[in-house]
Formats: C-alpha cells, sequence, structure tokens
C-alpha cells in the first residue's frame, strides 16, 4: 500500500505544539504516513524538533503572532515582511498539498482558511474558540462556512462545553475528544532538589525569547516579595524555554542577583518583621517543565499554553500582566474566562511594585486556602478534559486514509 501523505498546518507556537503532539501519536500508531508541516507564525522550532519536513518559509516576526492584540503590531510585522512571507508560504501549501491525502489544521479562520484553500479533505482542532469566553460562540460568518465545507471532515474543539454549544447552533461535526496540550505531561523522575513538606512555587515566563527574559525579571521582583512576607515556607523553580537560560548572567545583573550554574540568588532579602537578612533561591531547568507543573504547589505564568495545562492539573495559577507583546492584561482576562477561577488575575496594567505585592499576597492567601485548592482540581478537569485527545484525533486521521 502507496504512504499517505498529511500536511499539518498550524498558525501559533502552542498550536505547533499541539500538531507535534497529533504527529506523536500517529507516529505510534504505526501508520505508514508521510508528514510535513507549515507553521504560519514563528520559525516552526517544535516541528524541528519532532523532525517533521517544513514545507515552506518560516520567520519570527516583532508580534510574536500576536498582533490581533494591538495594531501596531501588526504594522510592525508588516514592515518586517508579513505579506511577502504569508504569500509564499500559500504558494508552498498550494504546491505540496497536491501530493497530500489530508491536511489537520490547528488554529482558527487562518489555519481553516488555509486548509480549505488547498481543496483537500481536512479536519482541524479549533484551538482559538471556547463558548467559555463569551457563553455562546460566535465563530463569524467566515470561519463558519469553513467548518460547514464539505472538504472540512470533522472539528476537534477544545472542550466538551464548546463541542456542545456549536451542536446546538448546528454544526454537528463538532467534537471533543480532549484536549492535545494535557498529553505529555508525565513527569520523567527530573530532581528537583525538592524539600518534603517544603510547597513549591513554580515560575513560567513564556517561551517568546525577548519577552520571557522582561518576564523573569518581574517574577524575580514578585518571588523577592513573596520570600519577604509569606506565612507558609515555599520553594521557587523555574521551568524556562532552552533559549533562556544563556541569559541568566545577564538576567542576574539586571535584577541585582547572582547566578550560579542554573541557581538564581538573591542574599539580602529583610524580613520586615524580624529585620533579619533572609536568602533566596530560583532554581531554573530548561528540560523539567512537566516535573516542575506535577510537583508545584501553585503556579505563577505568564504564558498561554503553559497556564492551560497547570490548570488542567488542578494547580491554582497566579497571573501578573507584563508589557507584551502576548501577556499582557487583555491576555490574561481573556485566560481567566477561559479557564475559571482556577486562575487569579492580578492588576490591570503591567505589573509595578503595588501589583507585585498584592500578587505576594494573593499567593501566600491561596496557600492556605484548602477548599479554593480542592474546587481548582475539578475546574481543571472541566476546562481542560482529560489526557488522550492526539490518540483519538490521530485515530481519527488514520481511519480516514485506510489504516
Amino acid at each position: 500500500m502507496k504512504s499517505k501523505g498529511i500536511l499539518f498546518l498550524s498558525n501559533g507556537h502552542g498550536e505547533d505544539a499541539i500538531n507535534c503532539q497529533i504527529l506523536k501519536a500517529l507516529r505510534e500508531s504505526g501508520a505508514d504516513v508521510d508528514v510535513s508541516a507549515m507553521p504560519v507564525v514563528g520559525d516552526g522550532a517544535a516541528y524541528r524538533r519532532s523532525t517533521v519536513p517544513i514545507i515552506g518559509p518560516t520567520s519570527q516576526m516583532p508580534s510574536g503572532g500576536v498582533f490581533y492584540m494591538n495594531p501596531l503590531f501588526f504594522l510592525k510585522d508588516v514592515g518586517a515582511g508579513l505579506i511577502a512571507l504569508t504569500w509564499q508560504q500559500l504558494q508552498a501549501v498550494w504546491r505540496h498539498s497536491r501530493h497530500c491525502d489530508l491536511v489537520v489544521a490547528t488554529g482558527d479562520i487562518v489555519a481553516a482558511a488555509i486548509a480549505r484553500s488547498t481543496d483537500r479533505p481536512y479536519i482541524i482542532f479549533l484551538s482559538a474558540h471556547s463558548s467559555y469566553y463569551q457563553g455562546r460562540v460566535d465563530l463569524g460568518l467566515i470561519l463558519w462556512q469553513l467548518l460547514c465545507s464539505e472538504k472540512c471532515l470533522v472539528v476537534f474543539t477544545r472542550d466538551a462545553l464548546t463541542a456542545a454549544d456549536l451542536n446546538r447552533q448546528g454544526l454537528k461535526k463538532a467534537q471533543f475528544v480532549g484536549n492535545p496540550v494535557m498529553d505529555n505531561l508525565n513527569s520523567t523522575g527530573k530532581d528537583l532538589q525538592l524539600i518534603a513538606g517544603v510547597r513549591t512555587i513554580a515560575l513560567l515566563p513564556g517561551s517568546r525569547l525577548r519577552e520571557a527574559t522582561n518576564n523573569l525579571v518581574l517574577l524575580l521582583e514578585l518571588v523577592k516579595e513573596i520570600a519577604s512576607y509569606s506565612t507558609v515556607p515555599v520553594l521557587f523553580r523555574a521551568a524556562l524555554v532552552p533559549a533562556l537560560m544563556p541569559q541568566l548572567d545577564d538576567i542576574a545583573a539586571r535584577s541585582g542577583w547572582q547566578h550560579r550554574s542554573g541557581k538564581l540568588i538573591f542574599q539580602h532579602l529583610k524580613s520586615p518583621e524580624s529585620h533579619q537578612k533572609l536568602g533566596v533561591e530560583v532554581l531554573c531547568y530548561a528540560d523539567a517543565f512537566a516535573d516542575i507543573l506535577q510537583q508545584s504547589s501553585l503556579v505563577i505564568g505568564m504564558t498561554g499554553s503553559a497556564i492551560e495545562q497547570a490548570v488542567g492539573l488542578g494547580k491554582p495559577v497566579i497571573a501578573v500582566p507584563g508589557k507584551g507583546p502576548a501577556f499582557t492584561y487583555r491576555f490574561a482576562e481573556a485566560q481567566h474566562r477561559l479557564l475559571g477561577d482556577s486562575v487569579q488575575v492580578i492588576g490591570t496594567q503591567p505589573a509595578n511594585s503595588h501589583i507585585i505585592k498584592e500578587a505576594a499576597v494573593a499567593v501566600d492567601r491561596t496557600l492556605q486556602d484548602d477548599k479554593y485548592l480542592a474546587t481548582c482540581i475539578q475546574n481543571g478537569l472541566e476546562r481542560m478534559g482529560q489526557a488522550g485527545g492526539s490518540i483519538k484525533i490521530a485515530n481519527y486521521a488514520a481511519n480516514y486514509l485506510g489504516y
């Protein structure tokens, strides 16, 4: 039997990761499939790590793919060559898709439109839309028509509420089989140097390098505030993207900390009650994301998909808005609507000293609220579902192709 071809489309870093989870499950199923990918946003690093051929040009735009948050970001992207890049990507997709039997798209209207433009059968994981945002999901006329097209075989949603909503609206092909972002979160056994009986706080500054650097500087200020005022002993573990690790010397110098082999140290912290000098440490890892999330009692995050994963694992999340372009108050507020009360957004503007103090108080209060912590576990299951979504989506694709 001649091997079949699947083209994976995605328009975002988180969407790349979701497709890679589906790809992994497809490979493990034993289906003889030729896979290729076109990440419309960013450099497609997730695909490259998964050794998936990328069929067209990629580029990291100034906005990081979130120009919808601010029209100025879109203008910056246009100045950086967005229009020419998009045209080249479309040409590559049209040329390559002629030899594919199926397109798997993850994202929003952009991914759906590109998939439909190939005139090949396609399935879509609708990652950017949820009925939790506004009570009734409004896809708009164009996206609705794209999903109703006979070329669109099935619409996988990010939660059960959205699937039920779209079914009520008449899109019977919508279904929820689990959210792929919850897959591949098994602990690896990494030694995080934890202390029995001491709570661990996870720090997630994000994945876009320049913004993540600024976010980590802000989080270090918050760490000092927590260490000064917390009535509960805590440890801090930061899950960083690999590209951020070489920046730790500069980040430490910029923040008044010291850096020693992945450990950030602040030695001259004063307790307002005892006036004793305290020391606080943040251990940083680029290869222990799942371990840190699993072991944490609370997460402080300034990112997208990683906070969704934390909520899905039943963790309480403190979100502090940054300067962006990605993780701003607008993004954090939308994330709160999506993920519910597991996420507490502190402040309505980029964090200042007042907001940092308020966040430290929220951390201390949350760690002592057993009733609230129990609701986070149930809320995570409701909002994100069980693991296994990528396997079910991969099986759908394999069955369609006759495997």
